[in-house]
């Protein structure tokens, strides 16, 4: 898998209409979860996208400290489902790291992240902070990497 991290103005149409479709295969249809993506955050996000064989089948859009939460952040991350595995999902939030703390010179990351994937978070050394929490009707924990 190779990855690229790009500004929204960047994202060729075919990559962001991918992008759109692999967001909404996941989080819409395979978590039957009907609420707004399109929420005009990518605007402000760096997208780190994942390809093989120059398919887009990983992502996350990343936010620099005190766009979206204090400390930099990550989200929208989504693996295709035939591709998760492969343990795209580890490759994709290390290059996800990796890009913030070059765009951003930080090290401090937060996340939003569903509490069914706390181990997965906790083994790339995310740590719970604070309660669980309702999203979209999905349960919610707010995680931190420092």
């Amino acid at each position: 898998m190779e990855f690229e991290v790009k500004k929204f103005t960047e994202l060729s149409i075919e990559e962001l209409y991918a992008i759109l479709q692999l967001r909404s295969e996941v989080f819409v249809v395979e978590q039957d979860c009907v609420y707004q993506d399109l929420d005009f955050k990518d605007q402000k996000a760096l997208h780190v996208i994942g390809k093989k064989k120059e398919a887009i089948v990983a992502y996350t859009r990343i936010f620099k400290p005190g766009d979206y939460f204090e400390a930099a952040s990550i989200g929208r991350v989504v693996v295709k489902d035939k591709e998760r595995k492969y343990g795209f999902g580890y490759d994709l939030m290390n290059a996800s790291i990796k890009a913030i703390q070059s765009e951003f010179n930080t090290v401090l990351v937060t996340i939003s992240a569903q509490v069914y994937l706390t181990k997965f978070y906790n083994s790339l050394g995310f740590k719970q902070v604070g309660e669980e929490y309702l999203e979209d009707g999905i349960p919610h924990i707010e995680m931190m990497l420092n």
